[in-house]
């Protein structure tokens, strides 16, 4: 089954414009941009057909081409990644089975996230997209909640059945929990990572339909496929003692280079 990597990357952001040029210092004293580092994530996963940014931003393009990335150019009119990712998998001539959405802003995303994704949709023919989860543990459970607390959208959060299928994403922490853990501790928390992967006939299918009421709520992007009965399979991810975090906020590049520096990235 042949594979394309989207990495959707738009510079007019709400919350922080301009996001994909910010530059995030590594272990090497080195400053990338967000897209040259999820572009360097993007590739380090291993049986992959192509890897494409898309962008409907001249800047972000030119950056991208700079570092040697292929670029999709796409509608300023796409509301979110996912319809970024279906313009680009049309405008490359759709000859791929597996098309996996890696957003421009998760720069410490693992190799075996995406590799444990796709390799569940081969296993799973009856699933049309699926998405990875990470169990928090209590550190990251309370920057979570520490977030919320101060007004600023944080991570996102996800439910699901015994059958693995979504039942919520919210960017509320969800479930509730009185508990109180320790900094290692596992919680019932689980933390949605923002990467998708898709059958084309899905996210061709998503790019037809409008905007439901959670999804423009929430503002995420997946509550699409749920608002209109499409099982989103959930997979849950192991950490492997590496820390995940998206750049959401200004507030979030501190916190990103000194996860890439403790992980020694460059």
């Amino acid at each position: 089954m042949s594979v394309l990597i989207v990495i959707p990357a738009r510079y007019a952001s709400t919350r922080y414009p301009g996001k994909p040029l910010v530059t995030l210092t590594g272990a090497s004293g080195v400053a990338k941009s967000l897209i040259r580092r999820s572009w360097d994530a993007a590739m380090a996963v291993e049986g992959v057909d192509d890897v494409v940014v898309a962008t409907d931003d001249d800047r972000i393009a030119d950056a991208a081409r700079g570092f040697g990335a292929k670029v999709v150019m796409t509608a300023s009119t796409c509301a979110n990644g996912t319809e970024r990712c279906a313009e680009a998998l049309d405008n490359l001539g759709g000859d791929y089975d597996i098309v996996v959405n890696l957003q421009g802003d998760a720069p410490l995303t693992p190799a075996w996230f995406i590799s444990d994704l796709v390799a569940r949709l081969r296993a799973q023919p009856q699933a049309d997209v699926a998405t990875p989860v990470l169990r928090t543990q209590g550190q990251m459970l309370a920057a979570l909640l520490q977030d919320r607390r101060e007004g600023r959208v944080g991570g996102t959060t996800a439910v699901f059945g015994v059958d693995g299928n979504a039942l919520y994403f919210s960017k509320e922490v969800i479930p509730f929990t009185p508990g109180t853990y320790g900094l290692t501790d596992p919680t019932p928390v689980f933390h949605h990572v923002g990467v998708y992967a898709y059958r084309p006939a899905a996210l061709r299918a998503y790019a037809r339909w409008p905007q439901g009421p959670l999804e423009q709520l929430e503002g995420l992007e997946q509550l699409r496929f749920l608002e209109r009965g499409v099982p989103m399979l959930c997979v849950e991810v192991a950490a492997k003692g590496r820390e995940f975090w998206e750049l959401n906020n200004p507030e979030d590049v501190l916190k990103i280079e000194t996860m890439l520096q403790q992980m020694g990235q460059p």
